[in-house]
């Protein structure tokens, strides 16, 4: 008879000690020796002919005990959380206490403790929309640099220019920038390859030499070199500027798919602008009613799942790096931390997430909120109309339940995000707005710049490319 000892027990966990005698465990290594008779060459015997009792002493009992865990261990516990009138949140956490007699320990934790509080009261004041000349000017300025084509400069070099450059670095006579015929554009922002580096180039001339040293920032991200000095050689190859074209109505048919007169084109970058603050607008209403939600929430819920979702960020990190050829040990060493330092500080961000999950799914079960099938099915018929040629590729994607729970999941964020706009549009009870599709944590993702313009290359110290920042364009 499978004993069960309730060693603790809370609203949000449970931690049970289970022990099984010689009977409780019969029928799983009856199960484990017909799954092994098979690969084993026992003398005397065809292989798989051999009775248990033979097998069980040619290998003991243990080894038949160990080989049954796998499928012994689950199917027991499911038996006795039944018995026990349990339901786990997740998978409970397992560990072995002793094979003869076999027991063990299940952390078990339960459905989370979420109190979403008063709600309904929740109040978030929109932003107005508001697109002034100088937002417009400022577009219509980048298009203008965008059209214009670089030119031989015969004058000193200024911010903005573009430059061709040999440049070599050296820290404590080491070389840690050594780029020949760089593209550079030396802007006052442009920290790269260290903060202050662009300065130095002002009122250089084309094949001019200039060896100078830059003290490093103590605050610089990268350890190694901050504080340091970096001595450089820079020699300008070449200098170019722009010559920028009229704003007229010729202008205006070379942008994009072309526009009849600059009017139109004002017209078309104010509208975008408009389109674009306003679906900004929408996610910072999103987020802000989400966290609203989240401070006036109370969640109790086992360390467990706390602990789980630290693994699962930690996983996505590393399945990210990998995706960029580089292992958890390669930037742990670059960004100078410990493990234990790096998860110290993922771990806000986990319980975060976890936390605006709870939040979220409690609140769909308060307000009776759900993906029917027929949504589902409408939602993947959508999606199938605008696939193009691909499809009957994505039509067997669709097949997949995997997929399909995503898309459901997916589908159930933005019900209850755009719900909980409703509630806190100041009780209007106006339409809701039409949710950004939102990511696991509940915030909808940002939206991506576009640049029609290549990028010049960029002087960086030598580094993984994930870890540069950003140098403007020319």
């Amino acid at each position: 008879m499978v004993k069960v000892t309730r060693e603790s027990a809370t609203t949000i966990e449970v931690t049970l000690t289970i022990e099984m005698d010689s009977q409780d465990e019969d029928p799983f290594i009856d199960r484990s020796y017909r799954r092994s008779v098979g690969r084993m060459s026992i003398p005397g015997f065809r292989r798989g002919k051999a009775p248990r009792s033979i097998v069980e002493s040619f290998v003991g009992r243990t080894a038949l005990l160990q080989e049954a865990l796998e499928f012994m261990i689950p199917e027991t516990l499911d038996q006795v959380l039944r018995d026990e009138g349990l339901q786990a949140f997740v998978e409970p956490e397992i560990e072995l206490n002793d094979l003869e007699p076999f027991s063990f320990k299940a952390v078990v934790p339960l459905e989370p403790v979420v109190d979403l509080g008063d709600y309904q009261s929740i109040r978030v004041e929109e932003n107005p929309v508001e697109i002034t000349d100088e937002q417009v000017d400022e577009i219509i300025e980048r298009l203008q640099q965008e059209a214009a084509p670089w030119e031989p400069a015969d004058r000193a070099v200024q911010y903005g220019d573009l430059l061709n450059l040999d440049v070599q670095g050296t820290i404590d006579g080491e070389q840690v920038v050594d780029d020949e015929a760089v593209d550079y554009v030396p802007q006052e922002a442009n920290v790269l390859p260290f903060p202050g580096f662009a300065q130095h180039l002002e009122n250089m001339t084309e094949e001019e030499s200039k060896d100078f040293t830059l003290t490093i920032p103590d605050d610089y991200p990268r350890p190694q070199f901050a504080g340091k000095d970096c001595e450089f050689h820079v020699e300008v190859l070449s200098v170019k500027e722009k010559n920028l074209p009229e704003l007229d109505d010729e202008f205006a048919k070379g942008v994009g798919e072309g526009f009849e007169t600059y009017d139109a084109l004002l017209e078309h970058v104010r509208s975008r602008l408009t389109e674009e603050s306003e679906a900004e607008a929408a996610r910072e209403l999103e987020i802000k009613s989400l966290d609203e939600l989240v401070s006036l929430a109370r969640v109790e819920a086992s360390e467990t799942l706390f602990r789980r979702e630290l693994d699962s960020m930690q996983r996505e990190r590393e399945q990210m790096l990998q995706n960029q050829r580089l292992d958890m040990n390669t930037y742990l060493r670059f960004i100078g931390k410990t493990e234990e330092e790096f998860l110290d500080e993922l771990r806000p961000n986990a319980n975060d997430r976890l936390t605006r999950y709870l939040v979220m799914r409690k609140l769909s079960q308060v307000e009776e909120i759900e993906v029917s099938d027929e949504d589902l099915e409408s939602e993947i018929e959508s999606r199938l109309e605008t696939a193009g040629e691909s499809v009957e590729q994505l039509r067997r994607a669709f097949a997949s339940e995997a997929v399909r729970d995503n898309i459901r999941s997916s589908m159930l964020n933005q019900k209850i995000i755009s719900r909980l706009v409703e509630i806190a549009r100041a009780g209007s009870g106006g339409d809701s707005t039409e949710a950004v599709e939102s990511t696991d944590d509940g915030a909808a993702p940002s939206g991506s710049a576009e640049s029609g313009e290549e990028a010049a290359s960029e002087i960086t110290p030598e580094q993984p490319a994930e870890e540069q920042p950003e140098t403007p364009s020319p």
